[in-house]
């Protein structure tokens, strides 16, 4: 709980929780139970008014947006996307990068309509995220179950996925584009293996969780120009030459997504997952 240092302006109630305000032309949005009930544009709201969370966004082309959506999005739904955000930084216990108060609430109410259109939303990537990003899959579930209970919609599963992915991104300065490569990598290279194997791996063994959080890392050490070195090169390559041959089409993927070369020590390391998928019964 902390208390405001000066009066803020309302320029808008998104709901009776959610205020956005400004103090010295510095818009901010407050979070306090209750706090917006009865209040309207142009009321102040005094300094030493008790408040849950403060959220300030600095970047001027991340406010002019996020003033754009507080424009064109329904009130209630900013607010509730708010209160949303309000729970993950409770629950991670660590400040978000301010562009998830404009991802995420475009992301919401871009869905709220397609559900209210009867719109089908899949997503072919949610094993995936839910494999590589557990703690944040988790808090996406607790926000869907949050977003059905506001709305009285039945969201499916998939937007979880979505969810977690804003959620990741949040945590890691807005870097979405290397949470999707992640992603659309991961679900590619599992489904050449499949093909290349003849078989349907079970996304939810301890086999399949090991394959994909390998995927990951090889991903950030191939970005980040970090390769590891692996001893037994040569005696993968001849002990297991089928899988090598999988495995050099899989990393052929990702030099093909991410432009950038994969060393062999790498492709030998995908090998030995790829093989013990392989002996999976």
């Amino acid at each position: 709980m902390k208390n405001l240092d000066n009066d803020f302006r309302i320029i808008k109630t998104l709901n009776n929780n959610v205020l956005f305000v400004t103090q010295n032309n510095k818009e901010k949005i407050l979070f306090e139970r209750g706090i917006g009930f009865g209040k309207k544009a142009g009321d102040i709201v005094p300094f030493d008014t008790p408040v849950d969370k403060i959220f300030s966004i600095e970047n001027e082309r991340n406010l002019s947006n996020f003033k754009k959506i507080v424009s064109n999005v329904d009130s209630n739904i900013v607010g509730m996307c708010e209160e949303i955000i309000s729970m993950i930084s409770e629950e991670l216990s660590e400040d978000l990068n301010e562009k998830i108060h404009i991802s995420l609430t475009d992301h919401i109410s871009y869905t709220i309509k397609r559900l209210m259109a009867n719109d089908i939303i899949q997503n072919p990537f949610l094993i995936e995220t839910e494999t590589l990003y557990k703690r944040e899959f988790e808090i996406a579930r607790k926000a869907v179950k949050m977003l059905e209970k506001k709305i009285n919609i039945k969201i499916p599963e998939g937007e979880i996925g979505f969810i977690t992915l804003h959620i990741h991104s949040s945590r890691n300065e807005g870097k979405l584009s290397n949470t999707m490569k992640y992603a659309f990598l991961s679900n590619a290279i599992v489904n050449l293996v499949e093909k290349e194997l003849n078989i349907k791996i079970c996304k939810h063994s301890l086999d399949y969780a090991r394959f994909i959080t390998h995927i990951r890392f090889a991903i950030e050490r191939i970005i980040n120009d970090a390769p590891i070195k692996n001893e037994l090169l040569d005696a993968i390559k001849n002990k297991y030459p089928a899988s090598y041959e999988i495995s050099n089409k899989a990393c052929k993927l990702i030099e093909t997504e991410l432009h950038k070369k994969v060393a062999e020590d790498e492709t030998a390391y995908l090998t030995i997952h790829i093989e013990r998928i392989k002996m999976v019964p």
